[in-house]
């Protein structure tokens, strides 16, 4: 039960941290640098630290998927582009994944294998929307992140 209710803490920790992200207010609006994305990620590990076992592996994967998704989210910022965008959206997906497979060390055998598959199939859809998103917006007229004109 213990090691549930760590999970459950770090779950939430997780989504609190990655809603900052998605939603970023106006008056933060400038991205972050290199290093406050590296001194985020050391002090969001140095949490991790005081846990154990598999509520450690999820706080290290959150803080790690929290770090991956500002770096992409960093780089949107300097230039909004469909490769960017398509980059943070792996981003996201790919800290996800990597939360939901540290949580699915506390099972057991078929229980972990299904619970792995379906955190991987979780995973590739999501990228796959991601590049469907990004094709669409590649391919559209106003791809370029600009206003359209009208005369």
């Amino acid at each position: 039960m213990q090691t549930n209710v760590g999970q459950f803490a770090a779950i939430v920790l997780f989504v609190s941290a990655t809603a900052g992200y998605a939603q970023t207010p106006p008056e933060q609006s400038r991205p972050l640098n290199k290093q406050q994305i590296e001194e985020q990620h050391k002090a969001a590990r140095k949490q991790c630290e005081a846990l154990q076992d598999v509520s450690k592996k999820i706080c290290q994967a959150e803080a790690d998927g929290q770090k991956s998704v500002a770096e992409a989210q960093a780089k949107v910022s300097q230039r909004n582009s469909p490769k960017n965008r398509l980059a943070l959206a792996e981003a996201q997906a790919e800290a996800q994944y990597q939360v939901a497979k540290a949580k699915c060390e506390d099972q057991v055998d078929e229980a972990k294998d299904t619970c792995n598959k379906n955190a991987k199939a979780e995973r590739d859809k999501a990228k796959a929307q991601a590049k469907r998103e990004s094709q669409t917006q590649t391919h559209s007229p106003d791809a370029s992140g600009g206003a359209t004109r009208t005369n």
